[in-house]
């Protein structure tokens, strides 16, 4: 008797980070190498790699690159995933359905066909448009490979003098990192606080903790050029008015979507430059294309606006979608409401939702209050000081943000309002909430309750006035 095979399909995935690499491997899970054939091309050398540990790397509190690496490119291969290292897709041809690649190291090119195609092509350091921004000794930080090029840099350089490029998660904690290793280190910052994903009265908190820790901030500056030697080296940055030595420059500006080849086949980009796809990560318009990670934009649920927020949790998160739907299960993505936390020393920074600005940007109007708090029971040993900030929205209510900045203890507490956040709730029922409670971990209320109850009274106030 005859018997028919289905023709086996390929999914063609470009980019072997956090939602390339989950895509694939979930793909993997739900479908044998039989019934799908998986060809994913990452351009570096690592794949399924922390960037989010690479300050910590550099900093020497992680002491060995490989722990920064999940899954290796030998265990994606062991379980039938051809995985094609230092080897960059160059074009898509969405018609012919197959994208071009080209060998790193060789130059030699070739087209490969797909059924489905994944792009997971992540995000580019900002790298400013003036004179030796691509001097020797100048490093943007954003892959494994960017990580030891600097750590090569540190390595091989006599002087101990380091200026980073802006204030933001990886300004911050690069500036900690080369602390760390000895340097003398000033940030360079165009805004008038570190931290610009907080409000500035919130960003002063950091700032005085970075000057604690030795770090010379310098706020409201617009680096106009970078200096070299004869050896074409970068030896100081300029800004506005005023020069500062350098034998190592680390770009902390922040990054961009990276979708030049996506842009180029006429896939549709949103405002900050990202794909726009729907709930199922599926680019919009394309019935056999999915994209996530960070060259992607998510819907924030508390503006209703799209936005490009590059963290691993997003981007594992939409690898695991796209996974389970290109293998014929369901699955969405339904958006994030903004949560971040990071640390300089022992100063833990959280935010999730608005700031003010992002409030007055899309037209709510709000309530903000600011409470001081500790992390303990007062009457606890090692309690520390913690600031809280919430912003509920004038007359209904609705949380709409939290940004938090204490020692120990203070950082994770804005999960509770990340939770908040996405059911909706409003500052008022938040008071109601039943967390737990003992004098090693907290006051007999919460630091975030007690901001709850007051933003719940302004409001209040608000509506008895009319």
């Amino acid at each position: 008797m005859n018997m028919s095979r289905t023709r086996r399909e390929r999914l063609v995935v470009i980019g072997g980070d956090a939602a390339g690499m989950s895509a694939a491997s979930q793909a993997r899970r739900l479908k044998g190498p039989d019934e799908l054939e998986i060809v994913a091309f990452e351009r570096g050398h690592f794949t399924s790699y922390s960037a989010c540990g690479i300050p910590y790397w550099v900093g020497g509190d992680v002491t060995d690159r490989d722990r920064l690496i999940a899954r290796t490119p030998e265990e994606h291969r062991a379980r039938d995933i051809d995985l094609r290292l230092r080897t960059a897709v160059t074009e898509l041809d969405l018609d012919g359905q197959r994208v071009r690649a080209r060998e790193v190291d060789t130059g030699e090119e070739s087209w490969t066909s797909y059924d489905r195609l994944v792009i997971a092509t992540g995000a580019r350091p900002i790298r400013p448009d003036m004179p030796g921004a691509d001097a020797a000794g100048v490093h943007g930080v954003q892959t494994l490979d960017d990580g030891q090029a600097l750590l090569d840099t540190l390595e091989g350089t006599r002087g101990r003098r380091a200026v980073v490029v802006g204030a933001g998660y990886i300004g911050v904690e690069m500036a900690e990192a080369l602390v760390n290793r000895g340097y003398e280190v000033t940030v360079v910052n165009r805004g008038s606080e570190p931290m610009s994903t907080l409000d500035p009265d919130m960003g002063r908190l950091v700032h005085e903790a970075m000057e604690g820790l030795g770090i010379t901030m310098v706020n409201d500056a617009e680096v106009t050029k970078i200096l070299t030697g004869e050896d074409r080296r970068v030896r100081a940055v300029v800004t506005q008015d005023r020069e500062f030595p350098a034998d190592v420059v680390v770009l902390g500006i922040g990054v961009r979507p990276e979708t030049a080849l996506a842009k180029a086949a006429g896939l549709p980009l949103g405002p900050h430059g990202g794909l726009l796809t729907d709930r199922s990560m599926r680019v919009r318009g394309r019935e056999n294309i999915w994209a996530g990670g960070d060259c992607v934009e998510v819907l924030d649920l508390v503006s209703g606006q799209d936005r490009h927020i590059p963290l691993g949790t997003h981007a594992n998160k939409h690898g695991q979608v796209i996974g389970t739907n290109i293998s014929g299960g369901y699955a969405t993505f339904p958006g994030v409401v903004g949560t971040a936390v990071s640390k300089v020393c022992d100063l833990e920074i959280a935010r999730t939702g608005l700031r003010e600005k992002d409030a007055h940007r899309v037209g709510l109007r709000f309530e903000s209050v600011t409470i001081e708090a500790t992390s303990r029971a007062g009457y606890y040993p090692n309690a520390s000081p913690m600031t809280v900030k919430m912003l509920a929205e004038h007359r209904t209510g609705r949380l709409l943000g939290v940004q938090i900045v204490g020692r120990e203890g203070a950082g994770k507490r804005v999960d509770i309002a990340a939770v908040a956040l996405t059911a909706g709730m409003t500052a008022e029922q938040m008071t109601t909430l039943d967390l737990g409670y003992a004098p090693p971990f907290s006051p007999v209320w919460d630091p975030v309750l007690v901001a709850a109850r007051k933003a719940a009274a302004k409001v209040r106030s608000t509506l008895s006035r009319g």
